[in-house]
């Protein structure tokens, strides 16, 4: 088993545990956010049944309740769009794992010698070859959303 050969499984290998570590990562935050939601939707429906039941307090208290829900309204718009990144994030990982996989067939098929090929290796090769780019596409695709959405923000 050649060196190189076993330097691109290790590596594969690597990436492929760095990936995992990130979607753990990514799939806890996700859960945070969750529950964070939830717990700004608790405040938010308090207030709205103080300022609504709450007719005779003072002006200053309902400005001061409807500060604090314009400001969970604010909180929750930060989070949907984080997760909509996280989203985002996860879609990306997806196609870098199909991408590393699909490398690694291509990589199988195109070391074999060309004489010991068979058309079905030959076919099977074109066929990851077009599954490959397709990948790829999506990938910059997902870039290019995330840069439309990046410079929208500015």
């Amino acid at each position: 088993y050649p060196t190189w050969k076993r330097t691109l499984a290790r590596r594969a290998r690597e990436s492929q545990v760095k990936r995992f570590c990130k979607a753990q990562a990514i799939q806890r935050r996700l859960e945070e956010i969750e529950v964070t939601f939830r717990e700004l939707e608790q405040q938010g429906i308090k207030l709205e049944k103080l300022l609504r039941d709450e007719n005779e307090s003072p002006a200053d208290q309902q400005t001061q309740w409807t500060n604090q829900l314009l400001y969970l309204v604010q909180k929750k718009n930060n989070l949907m769009t984080e997760e909509s990144d996280l989203m985002i994030a996860v879609q990306e990982l997806k196609l870098e794992d199909q991408q590393c996989q699909l490398d690694q067939k291509l990589r199988s098929y195109m070391n074999k010698e060309e004489t010991l090929k068979t058309p079905e290796d030959e076919k099977a090769e074109q066929e990851i070859l077009k599954q490959l780019v397709e990948v790829v596409n999506k990938r910059n695709i997902l870039i290019e959303m995330q840069e439309e959405k990046r410079l929208s923000e500015l």
